[in-house]
């Protein structure tokens, strides 16, 4: 070959290589976020989230995409949600507000992981076999919320000292959060001499007049249900607690930074933190049915104690001493 024709050779490669090198590029895996609420008040959550995959070595926009899915509220939504999350082949479902969307991506779909963040009991619920080896194409991070209602009515009695009546707030439509917090509470509740009225509400109109009942009846202390649903609401069920001066507890800090007067149970952004890592360790190669369920261990109680001045209540000491986070 001539040296000339051997130069023509050459740069006629180094024309083709810059383009043919985008084509070998492998894709960006896709993980998708299904979610019954809106994005709106999920912005800590969102960044726990992240910071599980970045923890495991993933960023969005970098080296993964995040499909997000969220069924503002409307229930009837989720399985189509979670079909389009399927035909879009993504490589992990992750379900972040309970019972609801997991059973929606459970029906979906048997081969696709799924990474699921709930608060009753994964095995009752039918999403796994056991919570050592799930043995199927779902794991997560569970929470015993319904577990965590007897012990939260107590520390309301302990903070509203004298209540002899409590109103509990469910929601029908999250037909498992509802049995387990009234199955809890109404066991504990007897123990302890209290009666409890039942409040039932799953749109805004009906929590709104769940507070007219509380406003007629006038019962010593209101207790929120575990429930996605009032989490997204939480800003409304603060300040008709407040308006009508209702002592309330609720199920996650969310509330009581927004004003509520105290909170307790599993430390929601860790859980979200900890699906990330699961995501993330699915992405690297991790089967869903060699991944334990996690079962969270973190709980807390939070005060706001210029919500219980406002009140007129005094915060014992004990509680004080107890509580993780007192607001000033």
């Amino acid at each position: 070959m001539r040296r000339r024709d051997f130069i023509k050779v050459i740069a006629g490669s180094a024309i083709t290589w810059p383009l043919a090198a985008p084509a070998q590029q492998p894709a960006m895996p896709v993980v998708g976020l299904l979610d019954q609420r809106l994005p709106d008040e999920l912005a800590d959550r969102l960044r726990s989230f992240r910071q599980g995959l970045r923890d495991s070595g993933f960023v969005e926009g970098q080296n993964v995409a995040i499909d997000y899915r969220w069924a503002e509220n409307k229930l009837d939504r989720l399985p189509d949600l979670a079909g389009d999350l399927v035909r879009r082949k993504v490589a992990v479902i992750v379900t972040t507000s309970g019972v609801s969307p997991t059973l929606a991506a459970k029906a979906a779909t048997t081969t696709i992981p799924v990474v699921f963040i709930v608060g009753d009991d994964p095995v009752k619920l039918g999403l796994v076999s056991n919570l050592a080896r799930p043995a199927g194409n779902l794991t997560g991070i569970n929470f015993f919320s319904g577990e965590l209602g007897a012990k939260r009515l107590e520390l309301l009695r302990e903070l509203v000292s004298g209540a002899t009546r409590v109103a509990v707030l469910v929601s029908p439509a999250n037909a498992n959060y509802a049995e387990a917090t009234l199955n809890e509470v109404g066991t504990s509740a007897r123990s302890m001499g209290l009666q409890i009225q039942v409040l039932k509400a799953s749109t805004i109109p009906e929590i709104n007049a769940v507070f007219a009942t509380v406003a007629a009846a006038r019962p010593d202390a209101l207790f929120v249900g575990h429930d996605p649903f009032f989490n997204s609401r939480r800003t409304q069920l603060v300040q008709l607690a407040a308006r009508y001066a209702i002592p309330t507890s609720y199920s996650a800090r969310d509330f009581a930074e927004a004003g509520g007067l105290m909170s307790y149970g599993a430390n929601i952004a860790d859980a979200w933190r900890e699906a990330g890592l699961y995501a993330g360790s699915i992405l690297k190669g991790a089967k869903p049915a060699d991944l334990p369920v996690v079962q969270s261990n973190k709980f807390e109680l939070v005060i706001n104690n210029q919500t219980a001045t406002m009140l007129s209540l005094t915060v014992p000491p004990s509680l004080l001493a107890l509580a993780d986070e007192v607001i000033e």
